[in-house]
């Protein structure tokens, strides 16, 4: 298997997310391809938020993706099929996080939003006056900077409830720990985020998809993004 972005294949199929698993499993060579690029997009988000480049966040997808591709019968149906890849993709960035002991105030590179911009599931607006543009584009270098000084758990917390909007419940199942254990981290991590952003952490709306009430929330650096092709 090889998670090269934009690698010929077969058409889009209408099978279900547990359909092309299990077919997959059941010896489909097209099955877990097909269920990879229809996942592709958001994963690649994740996986670029929590490691803060390009690079090592391709090696961590690739690491996941291939996690994944070996151990699909392990998939017991006790949660969705996305929940568990990004479960396996977020595992594999912290266990790349833990064995490169990356210092938590690390630097972003300056083409992190070349490379986020491209292959978006949503286009983003290009009718931003230059200086608007400019503003938006500072915005996301300091939330994305402030996010890679968060230890590790933290970030990936506040990616997935703040920034990919998924529920608390959800996350709790991606990580493989306590509803309660999200929210702690959520709540240090914007209290740390708050600090070093100030203005820019804004109050949140009435019922936020993933916040937590009475929270302020992560300011969203776009939406999510495809892997570079």
């Amino acid at each position: 298997m090889t998670t090269t972005p934009g690698s010929p294949g077969p058409p889009d199929d209408e099978r279900e997310d547990p359909e092309l698993l299990g077919a997959h499993v059941a010896g489909d060579p097209d099955a877990f391809a097909i269920l990879f690029r229809r996942h592709r997009d958001r994963l690649w988000g994740v996986a670029l938020r929590t490691m803060g480049n390009p690079e090592d966040a391709a090696d961590a997808l690739q690491d996941g993706m291939i996690s994944a591709f070996r151990r699909a019968d392990s998939f017991r149906g006790e949660a969705q099929v996305t929940t568990w890849l990004h479960r396996v993709v977020v595992n594999a960035c912290l266990d790349r996080l833990r064995a490169q002991k990356i210092r938590a105030a690390s630097a972003l590179p300056d083409d992190l939003d070349e490379y986020a911009g491209r292959g978006s599931l949503s286009t983003a607006d290009q009718t931003l006056a230059p200086e608007d543009a400019a503003l938006a584009d500072e915005r996301r270098r300091l939330v994305l900077t402030a996010l890679a000084t968060l230890p590790h758990e933290q970030r990936a917390a506040l990616i997935l409830v703040d920034m990919e909007g998924y529920p608390v419940a959800d996350v709790a199942e991606m990580l493989d720990c306590a509803v309660g254990t999200i929210k702690s981290r959520c709540s240090r991590g914007r209290v740390k985020l708050a600090g070093l952003l100030g203005m820019l952490v804004d109050e949140p709306p009435d019922d936020p998809p993933g916040n937590l009430p009475g929270s302020p929330s992560v300011p969203s650096t776009d939406p999510a993004r495809g892997p570079p092709r």
